[in-house]
C-alpha cells in the first residue's frame, strides 16, 4: 500500500470560515482523511502539504511511526505540526480500511459505547448580544446537550485596556455569561473560553467575576507560556469549584509534558488537528492521567476532525466530554459521508466501518473554495 499522492483542500462553509483537509491517496485506490484546519493559514497548509507530499510518495503507508513522528522542534511550526497531525489521521483511516476494521478498535478497543459531547455555541449564537447567546445555549439543550461552552469577551484585549471600550467589553462578557446560565439553569454545566485576552491580574479578577455562576471550567485566561500565573489561576478557581482548563495548541508530548508538571490544569485540551494525531494525544492523555489530570479534546472546527476524534476518545480513560461546534453550519454534517456525524442528544455514536468510516464529499469541498478572512474570528495577537 504505497503513498501515491498527498492533496490539500480547503473550503469555506460560511463567511468567517474555512475548514481544511488533507487526502492521502494509495496506488491501491484507497483514500485516506485527515483535517488540517487553522484558521487564516490556508495557503500555508497547502504549501506544506506539497512539501511532504514530495518527502512520502512512494512511501509504504504502514509506515505509521517512521512516517508521521512529530518533530517538536519542525521549523514550519504549529502549520507543520497540523499538517502531519493530519497526515497521521489519514494514516490510521487506511490502515482501518485495509485491516477491515474501525480506527477505535485498532486503537485497542473503546471504553465505552457512545462520546459524551458538549456544545461550543461561539459561532452559532447570533446576534452576539446576550439574548443572542441564551437563545443559542437554549437550542443547544433542547438538542439534548447537559454542557455548553461560550467565548463571551470579544473583542477584549488585555494590551488595549487603556480604551475605555475595553471595560465595556469586559461588562458585556459577564453579561453573556449570566444570560447563558440563566437560560440553561444550575443542572445544566457552562464552560468559558477566554482565548487569552487577559493579562494575569485581569484574569485573577476574571475568576473572582465569573465565581457566582458556577461554572465547570474557565479556559485559557492568560498566555499558555506563562505557567506562573497558570498555577495561581488554578488554585484560585480550585478554591470557588471551578476548574482551570486550557493547551489547545500544543503539539508533542513533550510540550505537554511541562504543562502537566508545572501542574497548571485541571484538563488539558489536546487538538486532533495539532497535537499529533491518535497516538501522540493517546500518550499525553496517559501522562495526564498520572497526574489527576483530566482531558477534554479540542474540537471546534469540521466534520474529519470530529470523527477522527470521536476514535480517540472512546479510547481515553480519563476523559471529559468532546467538544462539538453547535449551530454553526448544517455543512459539519452534509460535507461528509458514511457514518452519520448527527449528534444523538448530547453524545456521538461510534462508527463501525472500516477505517475512519466518514468521507468526504470532495466535488462538494471543490465548489467552495476557501476565502482569505480579512477580518479573522481572533485578534492576531492572541495566537
Amino acid at each position: 500500500m504505497r503513498i501515491a499522492s498527498l492533496d490539500f483542500i480547503g473550503a469555506n462553509v460560511t463567511p468567517r470560515t474555512n475548514w481544511s483537509f488533507l487526502l492521502l491517496r494509495t496506488d491501491c485506490g484507497r483514500t485516506g482523511i485527515g483535517e488540517c484546519t487553522l484558521a487564516n493559514q490556508e495557503a500555508l497548509l497547502a504549501a506544506e502539504v506539497a512539501r511532504l507530499a514530495a518527502n512520502v510518495a512512494g512511501e509504504d503507508a504502514r509506515a505509521r511511526n517512521r512516517l508521521a513522528r512529530l518533530i517538536p522542534h519542525a521549523p514550519g511550526g504549529l502549520v507543520a505540526h497540523t499538517v502531519l497531525s493530519a497526515f497521521e489521521q489519514a494514516l490510521w483511516d487506511l490502515a482501518g480500511q485495509e485491516a477491515g476494521r474501525p480506527i477505535h478498535a485498532l486503537l485497542g478497543g473503546a471504553l465505552r459505547d457512545s462520546v459524551p459531547l458538549y456544545a461550543n455555541i461561539n459561532r452559532g449564537a447570533n446576534p452576539r448580544t446576550p439574548e443572542g447567546f441564551a437563545a443559542a445555549a437554549r437550542r443547544a439543550v433542547a438538542d439534548g446537550f447537559r454542557a455548553v461552552k461560550l467565548a463571551p469577551f470579544e473583542p477584549l484585549v488585555w494590551e488595549d485596556a487603556a480604551d475605555a471600550a475595553q471595560r465595556e467589553a469586559y461588562a458585556q462578557g459577564l453579561a453573556r455569561i449570566a444570560a447563558v446560565r440563566d437560560a440553561v439553569g444550575r443542572d445544566i454545566d457552562v464552560m468559558v473560553d477566554v482565548h487569552w485576552r487577559f493579562s494575569p491580574g485581569g484574569a485573577a479578577r476574571l475568576v473572582q467575576d465569573v465565581s457566582p455562576f458556577g461554572l465547570f471550567w474557565l479556559e485559557c485566561p492568560v498566555s499558555e507560556a506563562n505557567h506562573a500565573a497558570i498555577r495561581r489561576l488554578r488554585s484560585m478557581a480550585n478554591d470557588r469549584g471551578m476548574r482551570l482548563a486550557g493547551a489547545e495548541t500544543l503539539a508533542g508530548l513533550g510540550a505537554y509534558r511541562t504543562i502537566v508538571e508545572a501542574g497548571c490544569y485541571d484538563v488539558i485540551m489536546p487538538d486532533m488537528k495539532h497535537a499529533g494525531g491518535h497516538e501522540e494525544i493517546r500518550r499525553i492523555a496517559a501522562l495526564a492521567q498520572t497526574a489527576g489530570i483530566e482531558v477534554a479534546p479540542h474540537n471546534p472546527t469540521g466534520p474529519v476532525c470530529h470523527a477522527h476524534s470521536v476514535h480517540l476518545c472512546t479510547t481515553i480513560a480519563n476523559l471529559l466530554p468532546l467538544e462539538v461546534q453547535f449551530g454553526e453550519t448544517d455543512r459539519f454534517f452534509t460535507l461528509v459521508t458514511g457514518h452519520d456525524l448527527r449528534f444523538a442528544r448530547g453524545s456521538a455514536t461510534l462508527p463501525a466501518a472500516p477505517g475512519l468510516g466518514t468521507a468526504l464529499d470532495e466535488a462538494a469541498a471543490r465548489l467552495m473554495p476557501w476565502q482569505p478572512m480579512p477580518r479573522p474570528w481572533l485578534d492576531p495577537r492572541l495566537g
